[in-house]
């Protein structure tokens, strides 16, 4: 069992949050008199934090991005959070680590507040033993920091951790905090993206991820 830990990133990882945070943007971006109609051109919002995706992408400051992540909420914490469906074999895969008592970490740059009601709405939550995510204040959302702080809460031994996601930002943070990686290409980074970072493992679906642990 090389990798005791597991630490997973949320949307695009264990869930497809597409809808949710589309259409969480749009709403935000309307308050600022910004039309947005078609939900495809906001998925780059999906992964990173979200004021940095605000100030690169609509060049906001950092008080418009500050606002525009309230506006964001508004329609987030109500709605956009349920617009949200867990990916095929997601569950199966939890159950299965968890009979191996392998201890599974969440990590996102998503507020906590936000990252266990997702996974209570999918009956997943029981498979953690921890749960990480940003702060509401936007603190600790760089997933390098995330990572760091998992690490040293729960005194992990590097060697037997691993972080799988499917943004660069996962990959970079493992990285930076010296353990393993598992791309994983069925959610919203591209090949080309993962592959620059030096992933540890690359999959495309979630059966190859199965096997990894097999």
């Amino acid at each position: 069992m090389k990798y005791k830990n597991i630490l997973f990133d949320l949307d695009g990882t264990l869930t497809d949050p597409k809808v949710g945070i589309t259409k969480s943007v749009q709403y935000a971006l309307k308050k600022f008199n910004i039309k947005a109609d078609n939900l495809d051109e906001l998925v780059s919002f999906i992964g990173p934090p979200l004021a940095d995706s605000f100030m690169e992408f609509y060049g906001f400051s950092e008080e418009q991005a500050k606002k525009a992540i309230d506006y964001y909420r508004e329609y987030f914490r109500e709605q956009g959070i349920f617009e949200n469906q867990i990916f095929d074999g997601i569950k199966e895969l939890l159950g299965n680590l968890n009979s191996q008592e392998r201890t599974l970490i969440l990590a996102t740059s998503k507020p906590t507040i936000f990252a266990k009601k997702i996974l209570e709405h999918f009956g997943i939550y029981k498979y953690f033993d921890f749960i990480c995510g940003s702060n509401l204040d936007g603190t600790r959302s760089d997933k390098t920091e995330i990572i760091g702080y998992i690490l040293q809460e729960m005194n992990l031994n590097k060697e037997e951790t691993v972080m799988i996601g499917d943004r660069k930002f996962d990959i970079i943070g493992a990285s930076n905090n010296q353990i393993a990686s598992i791309a994983v290409g069925y959610g919203y980074g591209s090949e080309e993206e993962l592959r620059e970072f030096g992933p540890t493992h690359f999959v495309t679906t979630v059966e190859e991820l199965k096997m990894i642990f097999q």
